[in-house]
């Protein structure tokens, strides 16, 4: 029993130490909620309404709320979107982006992208 307990403790100490680094995922970044997408207006999985002035994204699997750092990979611009809809679910695309969102990275159709935890963030989830 506190061999359990002493290994679970360590356990959670090694996920909290590790670098923010291995918190970072790369992909593909997409917009969607355009004005004439059929995204724009409906509800989002949480049952927020789309807007494309919102700084906010979808994800496939981090939590509703979690605040991401959205960082283009090729000018190094970045952009703190919440989590408030699920996607993209095209291979190789790892977060939707408001048109807010891609503005701000200086983006309007795919681009490369690093997705970072906000301090105080949970730990992103590997697809």
């Amino acid at each position: 029993m506190i061999g359990r307990t002493i290994s679970g403790c360590l356990f959670a100490f090694i996920l909290t130490a590790m670098p923010a680094a291995a918190n970072a995922m790369d992909g593909i970044a997409s917009v969607y909620g355009f004005r004439g997408d059929k995204h724009a207006g409906a509800r989002t999985a949480s049952g927020e309404r789309v807007n494309p002035q919102a700084l906010t994204a979808a994800h496939r699997t981090l939590p509703f709320g979690s605040m991401i750092r959205v960082t283009h990979r090729k000018t190094g611009r970045s952009v703190v979107v919440r989590i408030n809809d699920r996607g993209p679910f095209v291979r190789g695309r790892v977060i939707d982006l408001t048109p807010r969102a891609a503005a701000a990275l200086g983006f309007s159709g795919l681009a490369p992208v690093t997705l970072s935890r906000v301090s105080g963030a949970k730990r992103l989830a590997r697809n």
